[in-house]
């Protein structure tokens, strides 16, 4: 995939667990861990807005475009 996300970088640097980053942002600990992994196809900007507002940081900060190898 050529968007890389880098929820958990985030997560290190501020030093907030899984669960109290899900608590605050009102998701599940389950949807977070998809996003968080890479595996979520898609993010509302609702959720993203509240995910930079706890971590306070910027969208660019949490995603990354990468071009594929075979681009």
């Amino acid at each position: 995939m050529a968007v890389i996300v880098n929820i958990d970088v985030m997560m290190a640097k501020r030093k907030i667990s899984l669960g109290a980053l899900a608590e605050r942002v009102e998701i599940t600990p389950a949807n977070l861990s998809i996003l968080k992994t890479g595996k979520g196809k898609a993010i509302r900007f609702s959720t993203l807005e509240a995910i930079c507002r706890e971590l306070d940081c910027q969208p660019g900060d949490i995603l990354e475009y990468r071009p594929d190898e075979a681009e």
